[in-house]
């Protein structure tokens, strides 16, 4: 693999300033028809559970109209991006659709770092990753790895 870009930005992520325990900074939004409607144009993801609410309450029998699983990972690369300050690389990202969440909710990604290692030369540190709701339920539960310089 090539080495992590280098970054002139001072508040870039490194390898030494992260340690086990750290929380990322939450990254949270209201996940409404216009961000569902955003990520299903440029992700050609027209599915009526996802855009028509009398097709999901009426034939589908779900509450609401339901946020994409992929609309949800977004928000957790989102917040990875955020977190590593324009240095590094997100290497790794793998999350379970655990629970489905209805329009207008108010979604959190939130991470933890998990482990620090080198591997072949390369600086990684291992995170639990996972998307929540209003409520404080991870519908969304993963795994990332981040190379840093």
């Amino acid at each position: 693999r090539p080495a992590p870009p280098e970054s002139n930005d001072m508040t870039a992520r490194t390898f030494d300033n992260v340690q086990v325990g750290d929380e990322l900074e939450p990254y949270s939004v209201k996940a409404g028809y216009m961000e569902l409607n955003r990520f299903a144009a440029a992700n050609n993801e027209f599915v009526m559970i996802h855009m028509d609410p009398d097709f999901s309450k009426n034939v589908a029998k779900l509450p609401d109209v339901i946020v994409m699983g992929n609309l949800k990972l977004a928000y957790i690369a989102n917040m990875l991006d955020n977190w590593r300050g324009g240095a590094g690389w997100v290497s790794r990202l793998e999350v379970s659709f655990r629970g489905m969440d209805p329009v207008n909710e108010t979604l959190t990604a939130k991470g933890v770092v998990k482990a620090k290692r080198e591997e072949d030369g390369e600086k990684l540190v291992d995170l639990d990753v996972w998307v929540e709701n209003a409520a404080g339920k991870k519908t969304t539960p993963g795994s990332a790895t981040v190379s840093l310089p």
